[in-house]
Formats: C-alpha cells, structure tokens, sequence
C-alpha cells in the first residue's frame, strides 16, 4: 500500500500533466535547467563534506558523511537522458546512498551530448573507476551505482571493464537504468499512462543526439543486447509504473541466464528514480536504506576469511 505522501506526490505530478501536456520537442537549455530547479527540493536529512576534485579532467566531487571511516567507494553516473544532468542535480541521492552504505561517494560530470555524443560518456565513467585503482582504492571497495542513464551507463562500464581484463568493482546498484535504447519493450506501451517522469515524446529523441550513426541495439548503448557473462552482483530497482519495468527485467532475466547474481527489486506504485524523492516520501527512504544493506552485505562478503 502506497503511504500518502507517496500518493500525494504522484496525484500533484500528474495533476500537474494534465495542466501542462508533456512536451512534444526536447529544448534542452529547459530540460537542464529543469532538472536543476527540481533537485533544490529535495534536501539530504544529514549533513555530509562535499570535495570538488578533477578526476582526469572531469569535474568531479567526494561526498563524505560525517560518520564514514571505512574505505567502502560508491562510483555514482547521474541520469538524464545522457543529455542534462550534473553532479548539482544528483548530489543529494549520491549523498543519501553514501550515507545508508556508510561510504564515500564520487559523482562525476561525465560529458553530455549533443556537444559529446557517444562514447564520450561511457570513457569518462572508464577514466574514473581507472583514476580510483590508481590513486590506492582496491576493486573490492567500489561499487559503481547510477540511475536512469546513468544506470545504463553503469552496466556498460562494466561490460568495457571486463572486456580489457580490468578488476570489476565488488558490485553495481542500478536505479531504473536505461537499458535499451530501442524504446521498444512492453513497459513503454503499457505504462505509457501511468508514466509522469519519463516523457517518451522527447525521450526518443536521445538517439540522434547521443547516439549519431550509432546503432540504439550497440550493447555499450544498450546494455541488454550485450554478452553479460562474468559481470559483479547487482542490484536493480524499478518501479512498476515505469515506461522502463522492462529496460529492467529484461536485463535481469538475460543476466541470470549469463550466471550473474542479481536482485531485481520491482516496488509496487513507484515511479521512475523514485529513490530521489527520500527528504518526502518513505519508499524512498527504504529503497536507499536497502541499497545501503546490499552494499555492506557484498562487502562484508568480499571480506570475510573464507573469500
């Protein structure tokens, strides 16, 4: 059962929908500003040192709670289309994560399209997880975590990872990731009423502008149509009215086929990256408090004397 104040966000937003129909054609310069209006509502419920720092280049930022002492990583990849997005507008749910991991974080402002298409995004989060390894941290301690884009972002890292024959972080949190770019699952059509996040005029036009010439079935793309052998456990959480159910329980079935470990958590009512609304709605709050339990347990795993 949906508390009420999940219910009141959900009857505001698409309240909000009728008023003002979703647009047809993205502006971008309204999207990204958009987006950051958005996130200054949503507030972390404990302070935590926020670290600018340039990761090869990139900007990029540690986000330390006031009670972390271990050397637990969270590598965070924002969402937004691959398109808009930046470490302002995800500092709180990377922050949130942190803090239920009992970890560092850093976020990074990986490059954007259209001014950096494809695969600009995907070797910015490779020079990151890199840039890591070489400063000290051990793979064990990471955990690459990302939401929508940046999810998708977060298993196509991994697949580049294991393909050079790089140590794969101990695991991978993935917030209703992007998975397939074809826009093309069961979800996009029978959730299409029940979606007020995601607005699938303007989210099919990710492909001219992120990918270019690039096929949307490219697995570094489209994490689905790849060879998910070998990959570290995952976790994945949807929400059922989502236009992208399917980008992850499709890639969950395939991923187990694959022998990867994985725990596909489906919440009832929820909608898409609810996980950023935690400072207002419980579902939120237990969504992050087991993101935090599954990276500890993987740690804990990694660590025990009989690993």
């Amino acid at each position: 059962m949906l508390s009420i104040q999940a219910y009141l966000l959900k009857s505001y937003y698409r309240l909000q929908q009728r008023l003002s129909p979703p647009r047809r054609e993205l502006d971008l310069v309204k999207e990204r500003a958009e987006l950051e209006a958005i996130a200054k509502m949503f507030k972390p419920p404990v302070d935590f040192k926020v670290s600018p720092v340039e990761v090869e280049g990139i900007k990029a930022e540690w986000i330390t709670p006031s009670d972390v002492t271990g050397e637990k990583i969270v590598l965070y990849l924002h969402g937004g289309y691959y398109l808009i997005g930046s470490i302002q507008t995800h500092r709180t749910l990377a922050g949130n994560i942190a803090i239920a991991a009992q970890s560092r974080a850093l976020i990074i402002e990986y490059r954007l399209a259209p001014e950096h298409p494809f695969p600009a995004a995907l070797e910015d989060a490779e020079k990151a997880y890199s840039w890591l390894l070489a400063s000290g941290a051990r793979p064990e301690q990471i955990t690459l975590a990302g939401d929508s884009a940046g999810g998708g972002l977060v298993l196509a890292t991994l697949l580049v990872l294991r393909d050079e024959g790089k140590p794969l972080p101990a695991s991978a949190v993935c917030l209703s990731p992007a998975t397939d770019l074809t826009m093309t699952s069961e979800s996009w059509i029978i959730n299409l009423k029940k979606e007020f996040v995601v607005n699938p005029y303007t989210a099919r036009q990710i492909q001219p502008l992120y990918l270019k010439e690039i096929p949307a079935t490219n697995p570094l793309a489209s994490p689905i149509y790849g060879d998910l052998h070998g990959l570290p456990p995952l976790l994945i959480q949807v929400g059922s009215e989502e236009a992208l159910l399917c980008d992850s329980t499709g890639f969950a079935e395939r991923a187990r086929a694959a022998g990867v470990d994985v725990t596909l958590e489906v919440w009832p009512g929820m909608f898409h990256v609810w996980q950023a609304t935690a400072p207002m709605i419980p579902e939120a709050r237990q969504a992050i408090d087991r993101i935090g339990e599954f990276i500890k347990t993987v740690s804990m795993r990694n660590e025990s004397p009989a690993q």
